[in-house]
């Protein structure tokens, strides 16, 4: 099967110095902003990100307990795992490993 897409068109050539035109235009310089040691850019990072931190740092220390906690309980002869259980979460695991 063929699919005809009469809406592309060749890429273009970049028109060398056709943003100091612009520039021009709109009033600026012909310099870039980037260059510029004194550009007025900024990236402010919201409050998410360091909730997200904590939730990852507090998921770790969680973690952390629960492994040594069952160290413990291995080292003593205590650790009695379920095979059914632990069989039905790998399973869901891999089935749900396909829609994440």
């Amino acid at each position: 099967m063929k699919v005809y897409d009469v809406n592309l068109t060749a890429p273009r050539r970049a028109n060398p110095g056709g943003h100091k035109k612009l520039r021009r235009r709109i009033g600026g310089s012909s310099s870039s902003a980037a260059a510029s040691p004194t550009s007025s850019d900024r990236v402010e990072l919201s409050g998410t990100l360091a909730r997200i931190a904590r939730a990852v740092s507090s998921y770790s220390a969680d973690r952390s307990d629960k492994v040594a906690a069952l160290t413990e309980q291995f080292q003593s002869g205590n650790f009695h795992p379920d095979s059914v259980q632990t069989s039905q979460g790998m399973i869901a695991d891999a089935l749900s490993a396909g829609t994440a």
